[in-house]
């Protein structure tokens, strides 16, 4: 379904980032692995391109950062002779990130909301400008069930987990973002879409699994890999038409 296509994942070599960028080499796009982690995209494309000759490459990005992203964009043009999509994948965040409610302080709640979502916010501002001046493009932003629904604390019970009011806030203004640049560049050829996942499974304590589960249908925790099929679909030319939605993989959880 994407036989030609240059998609860019920022976060690429993280956990869902590892399952996407298998699953477009899969369905035949070039991936460019863009991460602050240079090794680790580099180790990932490596094991890609041995599975799917020529199909991966590691570029260093940090979404934060204005001139890193033109910077990116303008070698995978130069390298690959234009862009077709960006999944805005990854996740900065600093080292005091997902205290309680009443732990955070001003400091931390504006750097990480910065981080984050200004990271996507300045991603997609960037690449919607390549993609209005290249004639169109697709952008499917990350963003969670916890953009949309208020927290089920209950699942957290017995844990040291909790759901970040960081999380909360930067998942929900991503998908207005969706929403802004999609009305903004529709006459554009730009299209951009969000897709928010449940849980993903990453060796989470049992209670709470059995907890979270208890909300879901067939499956409860997800695996990266059960997200693909959906963002495959966002990339590709069968959602030409598809653009300021939000599509929702959760096994049932937010109903």
């Amino acid at each position: 379904m994407l036989d030609g296509k240059v998609i860019v994942v920022t976060g690429g070599a993280g956990v869902i980032g590892r399952a996407f960028c298998r699953a477009l080499a899969s369905a035949g796009a070039k991936v460019i692995i863009a991460e602050r982690d240079l090794e680790a995209a580099e180790a990932l494309a490596a094991t890609l391109n041995a599975e799917f000759a020529g199909k991966a490459v590691a570029y260093f990005s940090d979404i934060t950062n204005k001139a890193s992203i033109t910077a990116l964009i303008g070698a995978a043009e130069a390298d690959h002779g234009r862009i077709n999509g960006l999944v805005n994948n990854a996740y900065p965040r600093n080292t005091r990130y997902g205290r309680g409610l009443e732990d955070v302080t001003y400091d931390d709640f504006v750097e990480n909301t910065g981080m984050h979502l200004g990271g996507y916010f300045l991603s997609m501002q960037q690449f919607a400008i390549y993609f209005k001046n290249q004639g169109g493009g697709s952008i499917v932003n990350m963003s969670s069930i916890y953009g949309v629904m208020a927290p089920r604390f209950d699942v957290y019970a017995g844990t040291l987990m909790t759901m970040p009011v960081e999380y909360a806030a930067i998942k929900a203004g991503i998908l207005h973002l969706t929403s802004y640049f999609a009305q903004t560049y529709k006459k554009a050829g730009l299209r951009v879409n969000a897709l928010s996942p449940g849980g993903i499974a990453d060796a989470q304590p049992a209670s709470f699994l059995a907890a979270y589960n208890a909300y879901c249908g067939q499956k409860g925790m997800l695996d990266a890999s059960d997200l693909t099929g959906t963002l495959i679909y966002l990339l590709s030319d069968q959602s030409l038409y598809v653009t300021g939605q939000n599509i929702i993989v959760d096994d049932g959880f937010s109903l």
